[in-house]
């Protein structure tokens, strides 16, 4: 194609309203992508990511470079991205973290629903609720009994401020009428190397975070946090099984761009990722790590956000949780 003809064709597409990114700048994508993780290594979402993103960059023909960024709950990975150029390089690793600060946190220098563009939700996977083995408990109700006869001396570790274990501590405070005391970390990672010492008694912690040291002896599972019993723990009974009807605090991943991304990328986007998420060695990887994944359009994972951020606003409002 010669210049006068390249410069013909891209002023007819400008005319149609067409998306002019691949027509500047090459077919998409033509360089690495970055996905930026706000949790450290060897957390669930990093797990996840990593998974992903391997088999991701062998579809788009670019490789997808991990990046973390831990610290303020997922706030600064997203701010990182929110700022970034809108052409498809730069992405986020949305969690349920991200929907819980929207109310958690009030001096946010962006808006998770204005300044993000979903691109298709990925994973979930429910917390579990495990205590060290000093603490001499073996259900939910024995753990509330212990609360109540001890208030604000039990100790619970997450992930951070404004992550889902943080929540679900608050609303299992909320539920029950318990204090168990929050002791924010950042990443599940060091959370749980202080509930293994016995430094904090439990956690709500990730089924990949938790299940190899349920198998080895070292922590007790008393529940899971989601609807339905976890496919890697079936004989663990729900926190909603064992007295509190209701209770769900699943975690989620998945994927954003900034605000204003062209819509083409974002469908290329979620094509491949919805081609990834149903190779059955993806699946295999993600259940050894007590994880699902999940499908969806651009649209729908808009509205599961929705859904969420207003799920996590009333728990955060009842609950009286800040974090500044």
């Amino acid at each position: 194609m010669t210049t006068r003809t390249a410069t013909l064709f891209l002023a007819a597409a400008l005319s149609l309203g067409a998306p002019v990114c691949a027509w500047a700048q090459g077919a998409y994508p033509n360089r690495p992508v970055k996905i930026v993780v706000g949790f450290p290594p060897g957390s669930a979402a990093d797990v996840v990511a990593r998974i992903v993103a391997a088999r991701l960059g062998e579809g788009l023909g670019q490789p997808l470079v991990v990046e973390n960024r831990p610290g303020a709950g997922s706030n600064i990975a997203a701010e990182n991205v929110a700022r970034a150029p809108a052409d498809g390089y730069t992405l986020l690793f949305g969690t349920i973290a991200n929907t819980i600060n929207t109310s958690l946190s009030k001096n946010l220098a962006f808006d998770f629903v204005r300044d993000f563009a979903p691109v298709a939700p990925l994973a979930s996977l429910p917390n579990l609720l495990v205590v060290h083995p000093a603490l001499a408990v073996h259900s939910v109700r024995d753990l509330i009994l212990a609360a109540k006869a001890k208030p604000g001396e039990i100790l619970y570790g997450s992930s951070g401020n404004g992550t889902g274990p943080h929540l679900s501590g608050e609303l299992f405070n909320l539920m029950t009428g318990v204090k168990l005391t929050h002791v924010p970390y950042k990443g599940s990672p060091q959370a749980m190397t202080d509930l293994l010492a016995g430094r904090v008694q439990l956690m709500f912690a990730p089924a990949s975070t938790a299940l190899p040291h349920i198998k080895a002896g070292t922590l007790r599972a008393l529940a899971s946090s989601g609807v339905a019993r976890a496919a890697a723990a079936p004989d663990l009974p729900t926190i909603a099984e064992s007295g509190l009807p209701g209770f769900d605090t699943s975690l989620w991943f998945g994927l954003l761009a900034p605000a204003s991304t062209p819509r083409d990328i974002v469908l290329r986007l979620n094509r491949e990722i919805a081609r990834v998420l149903a190779e059955p060695e993806v699946k295999a990887q993600l259940a050894g790590q007590g994880i699902d994944p999940m499908n969806g359009t651009p649209e729908q994972f808009a509205a599961h956000i929705r859904e969420e951020t207003m799920k996590w606003a009333r728990v955060v409002q009842a609950s009286g949780a800040r974090i500044d």
